[in-house]
């Protein structure tokens, strides 16, 4: 398991704890920020896809500070930037 697999490993399993995730994608978009500031420090750059029950009826802000809650522990040290895209299972067409 390479050490970006082990990190993305680490964001399910600490997402997994916060939400009742129903499908979560995690994408290591570091390849494209080579050469970026934040590339040097060790932080990747990672792209969330989250559909879970807690969402409903929350803000788009609201939603993505409860997944940063969740990634806590990782930030700044693993995760440098993150884009997330949070849903409800009624807002997701599977």
């Amino acid at each position: 398991m390479s050490i970006n697999q082990a990190r993305i490993a680490r964001f399910k399993e600490d997402l997994a704890k916060a939400f009742d995730i129903q499908k979560l994608v995690i994408e290591d978009e570091s390849h494209l920020h080579a050469g970026h500031a934040g590339a040097a420090t060790g932080g990747g750059h990672f792209k969330v896809i989250i559909v879970a029950p807690q969402f409903q009826g929350l803000s788009r802000i609201a939603r993505h500070r409860a997944v940063y809650e969740a990634l806590n522990n990782h930030i700044p040290t693993e995760i440098h930037a993150l884009t997330i895209s949070a849903s409800s299972p009624e807002e997701q067409t599977f």
